[in-house]
């Protein structure tokens, strides 16, 4: 089953008298379970694509059908709700609130979506024991490590129960080390079946997905499969 479908899509840009074409032609296909990576170098279009996937902007031409709706047209508040509905995300700079804690910021989306106090609560408990840090809900951001703050900034996109999760270089941020615990902690969650996109800039890292996308100048360079596969150490939570 599709997620994703896009079909010739565009994103152009005017700066000043000149277009800048972003996205230049771009079609392709996401089923539900796949694990994505999106690749490219500076300039590539990777970014725009993934603000495109996300619903955070909207294609200059062409279409979009996330689970079978063209989300090409939505106004700004109909983007909204799907985000908040239906995409987990996950930045770099772990966009956590400083004065809440693990809990509270990973009760967020539940408050934006109008959940009940005690369902948030619990569905956040959840997803933070999803992540291993049952043990962190009510340390605050500076009182949690890198690695445990981008752990908190995964359970906030897993506690909507999202069709897709959308990882920007969530890696960036880390050593070597937590970032492998990161991304082994992104391939259990595929196993469970989540559809996951990541985009990335280095390869190592795209590795660990199923299937990588590479753009360049705003078009799809390459999209193949990944024939051998980087599976991590699954160490826990306790080494990040």
């Amino acid at each position: 089953m599709n997620i994703i479908n896009i079909e010739h899509i565009a994103k152009i840009y005017q700066v000043g008298s000149e277009e800048v074409h972003a996205l230049a032609d771009v079609s392709l296909r996401i089923d539900k379970g796949e694990y994505v990576a999106i690749m490219g170098p500076s300039g590539s279009g990777k970014s725009t694509l993934m603000n495109v996937l996300g619903c955070l902007d909207t294609p200059t031409r062409g279409i979009y059908n996330f689970k079978d709706v063209n989300v090409s047209q939505m106004n700004d508040n109909e983007l909204a709700t799907i985000r908040n509905k239906e995409i987990g995300f996950v930045f770099q700079t772990f966009n956590l609130l400083p004065r809440s804690d693990a809990l509270h910021n990973v009760e967020l989306p539940l408050i934006y979506a109008g959940i009940s106090s005690y369902e948030r609560k619990e569905r956040a408990k959840l997803a933070l024991e999803q992540v291993g840090l049952a043990d962190r809900m009510h340390h605050k951001p500076n009182e949690l490590s890198g690695g445990q703050r981008q752990r908190v900034a995964i359970a906030r996109a897993l506690v909507t129960n999202p069709a897709i999760i959308l990882a920007d270089e969530p890696t960036g941020n880390l050593d070597t080390k937590t970032g492998e615990d990161i991304m082994a902690l992104f391939s259990d969650i595929s196993d469970q079946g989540n559809t996951i996109i990541l985009v990335t800039h280095e390869e190592y890292i795209a590795e660990h997905a199923a299937r990588i996308i590479r753009l360049r100048d705003g078009l799809i360079e390459k999209d193949e499969m990944v024939t051998k596969r980087f599976i991590p150490k699954k160490n826990g939570a306790s080494n990040i």
